[in-house]
Protein backbone atom coordinates (compact mmCIF):
# COMPACT_ATOMS: atom_id res chain seq x y z
CA UNK A 1 0.00 0.00 0.00
CA UNK A 2 1.26 3.43 -0.71
CA UNK A 3 0.38 7.14 0.24
CA UNK A 4 -1.32 7.83 -3.09
CA UNK A 5 -3.71 4.83 -2.36
CA UNK A 6 -5.53 7.34 0.07
CA UNK A 7 -7.53 9.93 -1.76
CA UNK A 8 -9.97 12.84 0.03
CA UNK A 9 -13.43 11.24 -0.49
CA UNK A 10 -15.81 14.42 -1.50
CA UNK A 11 -17.98 15.14 1.74
CA UNK A 12 -16.68 12.96 3.65
CA UNK A 13 -12.65 13.58 4.21
CA UNK A 14 -9.39 15.34 2.98
CA UNK A 15 -6.25 13.82 2.94
CA UNK A 16 -3.34 15.82 2.00
CA UNK A 17 0.38 14.77 1.99
CA UNK A 18 3.12 17.64 3.65
CA UNK A 19 6.25 16.24 2.09
CA UNK A 20 9.49 16.94 3.66
CA UNK A 21 12.31 18.25 0.88
CA UNK A 22 14.05 15.13 0.68
CA UNK A 23 10.90 12.79 1.58
CA UNK A 24 10.37 9.44 -0.43
CA UNK A 25 7.60 6.63 -0.11
CA UNK A 26 4.95 6.62 2.94
CA UNK A 27 4.34 9.24 5.24
CA UNK A 28 5.83 8.73 8.87
CA UNK A 29 3.24 10.90 10.83
CA UNK A 30 -0.73 11.26 10.21
CA UNK A 31 -2.73 13.71 11.97
CA UNK A 32 -6.04 12.93 12.12
CA UNK A 33 -9.01 15.56 12.85
CA UNK A 34 -12.35 13.21 12.90
CA UNK A 35 -14.12 16.95 13.66
CA UNK A 36 -12.03 18.67 10.92
CA UNK A 37 -15.61 20.49 9.91
CA UNK A 38 -15.45 23.88 11.04
CA UNK A 39 -16.43 26.42 8.70
CA UNK A 40 -20.18 27.48 8.26
CA UNK A 41 -19.81 26.02 5.03
CA UNK A 42 -19.25 22.51 5.99
CA UNK A 43 -22.70 22.70 8.33
CA UNK A 44 -24.91 24.62 5.83
CA UNK A 45 -23.62 22.18 3.24
CA UNK A 46 -25.00 18.68 4.90
CA UNK A 47 -28.02 20.02 6.10
CA UNK A 48 -28.93 21.26 2.15
CA UNK A 49 -28.82 18.04 2.09
CA UNK A 50 -30.71 16.45 4.86
CA UNK A 51 -34.70 15.84 4.60
CA UNK A 52 -35.87 16.22 8.57
CA UNK A 53 -36.59 18.48 10.90
CA UNK A 54 -34.00 20.16 13.29
CA UNK A 55 -34.05 22.41 16.10
CA UNK A 56 -33.61 26.39 14.61
CA UNK A 57 -30.66 26.98 16.37
CA UNK A 58 -28.69 23.81 15.70
CA UNK A 59 -26.16 25.89 13.53
CA UNK A 60 -25.30 27.70 16.76
CA UNK A 61 -24.51 24.40 18.64
CA UNK A 62 -22.16 23.44 15.64
CA UNK A 63 -20.25 26.20 16.22
CA UNK A 64 -19.72 25.79 19.97
CA UNK A 65 -18.92 21.88 19.18
CA UNK A 66 -16.54 21.85 16.78
CA UNK A 67 -13.02 21.35 16.55
CA UNK A 68 -12.08 25.28 15.73
CA UNK A 69 -8.23 25.37 14.90
CA UNK A 70 -7.33 21.90 14.59
CA UNK A 71 -6.97 21.53 10.70
CA UNK A 72 -4.63 24.53 11.07
CA UNK A 73 -3.06 23.47 13.99
CA UNK A 74 -2.25 20.07 12.50
CA UNK A 75 -1.26 21.59 8.99
CA UNK A 76 1.61 24.10 10.59
CA UNK A 77 3.00 21.28 13.39
CA UNK A 78 3.33 19.08 10.22
CA UNK A 79 5.00 22.12 8.21
CA UNK A 80 7.65 22.16 11.13
CA UNK A 81 8.46 18.73 11.80
CA UNK A 82 9.50 18.32 8.06
CA UNK A 83 11.41 20.71 8.21
CA UNK A 84 13.18 19.73 11.02
CA UNK A 85 13.13 16.21 9.44
CA UNK A 86 13.20 16.98 5.46
CA UNK A 87 13.19 13.08 4.62
CA UNK A 88 10.05 12.35 6.01
CA UNK A 89 6.32 13.60 5.49
CA UNK A 90 3.17 13.61 7.06
CA UNK A 91 -0.46 13.12 6.26
CA UNK A 92 -3.34 15.29 7.09
CA UNK A 93 -6.92 13.24 7.44
CA UNK A 94 -9.64 15.91 7.67
CA UNK A 95 -12.89 15.17 8.19
CA UNK A 96 -15.64 17.10 6.97
CA UNK A 97 -18.91 15.68 8.26
CA UNK A 98 -20.02 17.93 10.97
CA UNK A 99 -20.05 15.91 14.61
CA UNK A 100 -23.41 18.14 14.99
CA UNK A 101 -25.19 15.49 12.84
CA UNK A 102 -22.93 12.36 13.19
CA UNK A 103 -19.90 11.72 14.95
CA UNK A 104 -16.45 10.76 13.20
CA UNK A 105 -14.59 10.33 16.60
CA UNK A 106 -17.60 7.25 17.70
CA UNK A 107 -17.84 3.61 17.23
CA UNK A 108 -21.60 3.56 15.78
CA UNK A 109 -23.95 0.25 16.64
CA UNK A 110 -27.28 -0.95 17.20
CA UNK A 111 -27.44 2.06 20.23
CA UNK A 112 -26.20 4.74 18.17
CA UNK A 113 -27.88 7.14 20.52
CA UNK A 114 -26.99 6.20 23.68
CA UNK A 115 -24.22 8.62 25.56
CA UNK A 116 -21.43 7.99 27.08
CA UNK A 117 -20.45 9.36 30.29
CA UNK A 118 -19.37 12.75 29.72
CA UNK A 119 -19.38 11.74 25.70
CA UNK A 120 -21.67 13.41 23.16
CA UNK A 121 -23.21 10.30 20.78
CA UNK A 122 -22.43 8.79 17.43
CA UNK A 123 -25.74 9.80 16.10
CA UNK A 124 -27.51 13.02 17.58
CA UNK A 125 -31.33 12.01 18.76
CA UNK A 126 -32.02 15.11 16.51
CA UNK A 127 -31.29 12.56 13.35
CA UNK A 128 -34.61 11.17 12.70
CA UNK A 129 -35.23 11.12 9.42
CA UNK A 130 -34.52 7.40 8.21
CA UNK A 131 -33.15 8.86 5.00
CA UNK A 132 -31.37 11.27 7.13
CA UNK A 133 -29.91 8.16 9.19
CA UNK A 134 -28.71 6.37 6.25
CA UNK A 135 -26.62 9.18 4.73
CA UNK A 136 -24.95 9.91 7.98
CA UNK A 137 -24.47 6.39 8.63
CA UNK A 138 -22.73 6.07 5.39
CA UNK A 139 -20.72 8.78 5.38
CA UNK A 140 -19.32 7.52 8.83
CA UNK A 141 -18.91 4.40 7.34
CA UNK A 142 -16.66 5.60 4.68
CA UNK A 143 -14.77 8.15 7.22
CA UNK A 144 -14.13 5.23 9.18
CA UNK A 145 -12.31 2.85 7.24
CA UNK A 146 -9.81 5.45 5.15
CA UNK A 147 -9.15 6.36 9.16
CA UNK A 148 -8.28 2.82 9.37
CA UNK A 149 -6.11 2.53 6.68
CA UNK A 150 -4.58 5.30 7.36
CA UNK A 151 -3.75 4.26 10.71
CA UNK A 152 -2.38 1.20 9.26
CA UNK A 153 -0.42 2.66 6.76
CA UNK A 154 1.73 5.04 9.73
CA UNK A 155 1.34 3.53 12.59
CA UNK A 156 1.81 -0.25 11.77
CA UNK A 157 4.78 0.80 9.64
CA UNK A 158 6.51 2.40 13.51
CA UNK A 159 5.20 5.66 12.44
CA UNK A 160 2.76 8.23 15.13
CA UNK A 161 -0.70 8.76 14.55
CA UNK A 162 -1.74 12.10 16.07
CA UNK A 163 -5.65 12.36 16.64
CA UNK A 164 -5.79 16.25 17.08
CA UNK A 165 -8.79 17.95 18.76
CA UNK A 166 -10.02 21.23 20.17
CA UNK A 167 -12.02 22.02 23.11
CA UNK A 168 -13.91 24.73 24.71
CA UNK A 169 -12.25 26.60 27.58
CA UNK A 170 -14.10 26.04 30.33
CA UNK A 171 -16.14 22.47 31.21
CA UNK A 172 -19.66 22.75 30.44
CA UNK A 173 -22.37 20.01 31.85
CA UNK A 174 -25.57 20.73 30.02
CA UNK A 175 -27.83 18.05 28.73
CA UNK A 176 -27.64 17.40 25.03
CA UNK A 177 -31.34 17.21 23.74
CA UNK A 178 -33.46 19.48 21.32
CA UNK A 179 -32.97 22.68 23.77
CA UNK A 180 -28.77 22.26 23.67
CA UNK A 181 -28.24 26.03 22.61
CA UNK A 182 -30.75 27.15 25.70
CA UNK A 183 -28.90 24.99 27.87
CA UNK A 184 -25.20 26.42 26.55
CA UNK A 185 -26.51 29.97 26.40
CA UNK A 186 -27.33 29.79 29.95
CA UNK A 187 -24.13 28.13 30.91
CA UNK A 188 -22.16 31.31 29.01
CA UNK A 189 -24.09 34.07 30.72
CA UNK A 190 -21.50 36.36 31.80
CA UNK A 191 -22.63 35.71 35.69
CA UNK A 192 -22.24 31.95 35.30
CA UNK A 193 -19.68 31.01 33.02
CA UNK A 194 -16.69 31.49 35.47
CA UNK A 195 -18.23 29.01 37.22
CA UNK A 196 -17.64 26.03 35.13
CA UNK A 197 -13.69 25.17 35.61
CA UNK A 198 -11.32 26.69 33.39
CA UNK A 199 -9.16 23.44 31.48
CA UNK A 200 -5.80 22.62 30.68
CA UNK A 201 -4.07 24.33 27.83
CA UNK A 202 -3.14 20.87 26.46
CA UNK A 203 -4.64 17.75 27.43
CA UNK A 204 -3.52 14.55 26.57
CA UNK A 205 -5.85 11.99 26.57
CA UNK A 206 -3.58 8.53 27.10
CA UNK A 207 -5.23 6.60 29.28
CA UNK A 208 -8.30 4.17 29.50
CA UNK A 209 -10.93 4.30 31.89
CA UNK A 210 -8.95 0.95 33.44
CA UNK A 211 -5.86 2.87 33.66
CA UNK A 212 -3.94 1.53 30.68
CA UNK A 213 -1.25 4.26 29.01
CA UNK A 214 -1.38 3.47 25.86
CA UNK A 215 0.66 5.98 24.01
CA UNK A 216 4.28 6.49 24.36
CA UNK A 217 5.94 7.61 28.06
CA UNK A 218 8.47 9.48 26.58
CA UNK A 219 6.17 11.02 23.90
CA UNK A 220 4.14 11.95 27.00
CA UNK A 221 7.29 13.70 28.34
CA UNK A 222 8.43 15.58 25.80
CA UNK A 223 4.97 17.15 25.47
CA UNK A 224 4.59 18.00 28.67
CA UNK A 225 8.51 19.57 29.01
CA UNK A 226 7.82 21.55 25.66
CA UNK A 227 4.52 22.89 26.76
CA UNK A 228 5.93 24.09 29.88
CA UNK A 229 9.18 25.85 27.73
CA UNK A 230 6.17 27.37 25.88
CA UNK A 231 4.54 28.71 29.32
CA UNK A 232 1.41 26.42 28.48
CA UNK A 233 -0.27 24.19 31.01
CA UNK A 234 0.14 20.64 30.07
CA UNK A 235 -2.27 18.01 31.55
CA UNK A 236 -2.90 13.77 31.41
CA UNK A 237 -6.35 12.78 31.11
CA UNK A 238 -7.60 15.19 33.14
CA UNK A 239 -10.86 15.82 30.85
CA UNK A 240 -12.03 12.53 29.93
CA UNK A 241 -10.45 8.89 29.22
CA UNK A 242 -9.62 7.42 26.06
CA UNK A 243 -13.21 5.54 25.90
CA UNK A 244 -13.93 2.73 24.36
CA UNK A 245 -16.96 4.28 22.46
CA UNK A 246 -14.50 6.73 20.57
CA UNK A 247 -12.67 5.51 17.38
CA UNK A 248 -9.46 7.16 19.41
CA UNK A 249 -9.64 3.92 21.73
CA UNK A 250 -10.12 1.35 18.81
CA UNK A 251 -6.86 2.96 17.10
CA UNK A 252 -4.99 3.87 20.34
CA UNK A 253 -5.69 0.24 20.91
CA UNK A 254 -4.81 -1.30 17.85
CA UNK A 255 -1.13 0.26 17.64
CA UNK A 256 0.08 0.77 21.08
CA UNK A 257 2.95 3.29 21.43
CA UNK A 258 2.60 4.58 18.22
CA UNK A 259 -0.74 7.17 18.51
CA UNK A 260 -1.29 10.27 20.92
CA UNK A 261 -4.81 11.49 21.15
CA UNK A 262 -5.00 15.17 22.64
CA UNK A 263 -7.03 18.45 23.58
CA UNK A 264 -5.81 21.63 23.03
CA UNK A 265 -7.73 25.09 23.99
CA UNK A 266 -9.66 26.69 21.49
CA UNK A 267 -9.57 30.07 22.81
CA UNK A 268 -5.84 29.91 22.23
CA UNK A 269 -6.25 29.29 18.70
CA UNK A 270 -8.50 31.82 17.21
CA UNK A 271 -8.46 35.57 17.18
CA UNK A 272 -11.48 35.85 19.73
CA UNK A 273 -13.24 33.00 20.94
CA UNK A 274 -16.95 33.59 19.61
CA UNK A 275 -19.16 30.35 21.23
CA UNK A 276 -22.05 30.55 19.06
CA UNK A 277 -20.75 32.05 15.96
CA UNK A 278 -17.79 31.25 13.71
CA UNK A 279 -14.61 30.89 14.74
CA UNK A 280 -11.17 31.92 12.69
CA UNK A 281 -7.92 30.49 13.78
CA UNK A 282 -5.15 32.97 14.34
CA UNK A 283 -1.22 32.46 12.60
CA UNK A 284 0.55 33.37 14.99
CA UNK A 285 -1.26 31.49 18.11
CA UNK A 286 -1.58 28.24 16.18
CA UNK A 287 2.38 28.42 15.38
CA UNK A 288 2.78 28.48 19.41
CA UNK A 289 1.56 25.49 20.10
CA UNK A 290 2.29 23.76 16.38
CA UNK A 291 5.67 24.37 17.52
CA UNK A 292 6.13 22.93 20.78
CA UNK A 293 3.90 19.90 19.52
CA UNK A 294 6.60 19.64 16.58
CA UNK A 295 9.54 19.83 18.81
CA UNK A 296 7.92 17.23 21.12
CA UNK A 297 7.41 14.79 17.82
CA UNK A 298 10.29 15.18 16.34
Amino acid sequence: MTDDLLTSLPRVADVEIVRGARADGPPQFLFEMPHGATRAAHFDDLRSELHGDYPSDLRDFFFVNTDVGAPELARRTAEFLVAQRPSCSAMLLTARIPRTFVDCNRVIDADEHQSPTGMTPGLHAWVRDPRDRALLIARHTAYRQLAERAFALVCARGGLGVMLHTYAPRSIDVPVDDHVVLHLRAAYRPETIGTWPLRPAIDLIAATPDGRTLADENLLAAVRREGAAAGLEVATNNTYPLHPSTLAFAFAERHPRHTLCLEVRRDLLVREFTPFAEMIADHERVDRVARLLANAIG
